[in-house]
């Protein structure tokens, strides 16, 4: 360990152990990222639609096409696992703002998370590996998560009902925590974002999904951005104040009122920029984070995984 390594591990000892835990779930693949190895960049813009003007000051949801990067991707830490083989799938969303500014959300498959704090997820991945280990089977894991990770087990049953998708484009994508939106007299409304597929949810069967490449996702957007570009509606669930804002293992009820943010319009693929970064914590003027520590912990576990990567290791 050099001087670096140490001071990191001083600073951050739990996003160290975590990126420790998730590098032993399929070892180290240099220059890749710790979780959501796998993916592919596209060049979007997104046209805010000004419904969200009145809740925040937030630039990219005023008026005026902002200029964004998406990447889709794989749930799993190895880069050349088989799209079939991980069930979830996730969409970062990064905003290029005027003067360099950037902001990002980022949303997965799955609308809850599977832990409630920093020590309960470090737990929860390094059961898994021990399951794979083989001092568990698949079987026990999930015995073992429901009977020991109680907040786990709504999460755990969304992943399990989760059908492969037949696009990266027809999935809806969740941004799991709660963030606060900001209006221009300091009034703060609780919200959650997701990402509703404007092509529909679309899903495969297991033994229609069999048949596929191991890389069809990517392959399938490539034809379809041929026929014209994909696209998706930004929409912004108000919360109301018994609603939990630090927990993001609790759903909100379906019924909240919604928001049409915006319309993100997906032109091209592109090659991945060097040193992307889709930190979800990287908010601007208007939005604020949540007290969920999930979601604050997820800016050292990036960080953390972001200087491994670059060092390509």
């Amino acid at each position: 360990m050099n001087a670096n390594d140490a001071e990191r591990t001083r600073q951050c000892p739990m996003a160290v152990d975590m990126i420790d835990a998730m590098e032993a779930l399929s070892g180290i693949h240099p220059g890749y990222r710790r979780v959501h190895a796998k993916g592919a960049c596209y060049r979007a813009v997104f046209h805010p639609s000004g419904e969200a003007a009145p809740y925040t000051t937030a630039p990219h949801l005023q008026g005026g096409a902002v200029d964004a990067i998406v990447r889709f991707s794989g749930n799993s830490s190895d880069p050349a696992l088989a799209d079939l083989l991980s069930p979830a799938k996730g969409m970062a969303v990064q905003f290029q703002l005027p003067g360099g500014v950037k902001t990002s959300l980022v949303g997965v498959t799955f609308p809850i998370f599977f832990a409630q704090t920093p020590e309960s997820l470090l737990d929860l991945v390094r059961a898994v590996n021990e399951a794979q280990a083989g001092q568990l089977s698949v079987l026990d894991m999930f015995k073992e998560a429901a009977e020991h990770f109680s907040e786990s087990k709504r999460s755990l049953l969304e992943i399990k009902r989760l059908l492969p998708p037949a696009s990266y484009a027809t999935n809806r994508y969740f941004t799991i925590h709660v963030f606060y939106l900001v209006d221009a007299d300091g009034r703060r409304r609780p919200v959650k974002f997701e990402w509703m597929p404007d092509a529909g949810v679309d899903t495969l069967s297991l033994m229609e999904a069999a048949k596929r490449p191991a890389d069809y996702l990517e392959q399938e957007m490539t034809e379809r951005l041929q026929r014209g570009p994909a696209s998706f509606t930004l929409q912004i669930v108000l919360g109301e104040p018994d609603d939990p804002t630090d927990d993001s293992t609790r759903p909100w009820p379906e019924e909240r009122e919604r928001l049409d943010a915006g319309r993100l319009v997906i032109e091209a693929a592109i090659q991945e920029p060097s040193g992307l970064l889709m930190d979800p914590t990287a908010v601007v003027d208007g939005v604020e984070l949540s007290d969920d520590p999930i979601l604050h912990f997820r800016h050292l576990a990036y960080a953390e995984s972001f200087h491994r990567r670059s060092d390509s290791r």
